[in-house]
């Protein structure tokens, strides 16, 4: 049965206030993206939060076959009260556990006995976050789409991938540092 509540609002992952915008498009079982992930606080600590904006933008990848269930889950997750941060708790322990949450060598594994009702009850295990009444909202699909079209809008087709202010920077990787990150995003021209 798909809930009706029409209340409810998706936070936007963003963190910080500054005026250079980082955006990181990232997918929610990737390993690549899983790093680059977590090294976002550590950016926003060693540039400050009033002199970036960071920006997550959720980029399902049919490959990883939860992909798009997850993205939806992750989105679900920033309709509570914790909003965003509730989001990003949700992908720090989906990215601290992806083996429950990715098939083997993205075709096989335990993971083909596994339901939907099963991965919200593994994504609330381990991430403590209550998603199930809000996986369901009506419309949530909306939210997870205008990630999806805003990756395309940009021609991104890979993660994680990385903008600053607007611009695809192929330099930046998830395997720099926050610091080399640092540079390259203050350093531009």
């Amino acid at each position: 049965m798909q809930m009706e509540k029409q209340d409810w609002s998706a936070a936007p992952l963003i963190w910080g206030s500054g005026e250079r915008l980082f955006e990181v498009f990232l997918e929610p079982t990737c390993p690549f993206s899983g790093r680059a992930f977590a090294k976002l606080e550590d950016l926003l600590i060693e540039v400050g939060h009033d002199q970036i904006s960071i920006r997550i933008w959720l980029h399902s990848q049919p490959w990883h076959l939860f992909s798009g269930f997850i993205c939806r889950a992750i989105v679900a997750a920033s309709t509570g009260p914790s909003g965003k941060d509730a989001a990003r708790k949700v992908m720090a322990a989906i990215y601290a556990d992806r083996e429950a949450f990715e098939f083997d060598d993205h075709r096989a594994g335990p993971n083909l006995n596994t339901s939907p009702n099963d991965l919200i009850a593994r994504i609330e295990q381990v991430s403590g976050i209550d998603i199930g009444e809000a996986f369901q909202f009506s419309g949530l699909e909306r939210e997870v789409k205008k990630h999806t079209r805003y990756a395309r809008q940009n021609g991104i087709h890979v993660s994680p991938t990385f903008m600053v202010d607007g611009l695809i920077d192929p330099e930046i990787s998830s395997g720099g540092t926050a610091s080399d990150w640092s540079a390259r995003i203050f350093d531009r021209k």
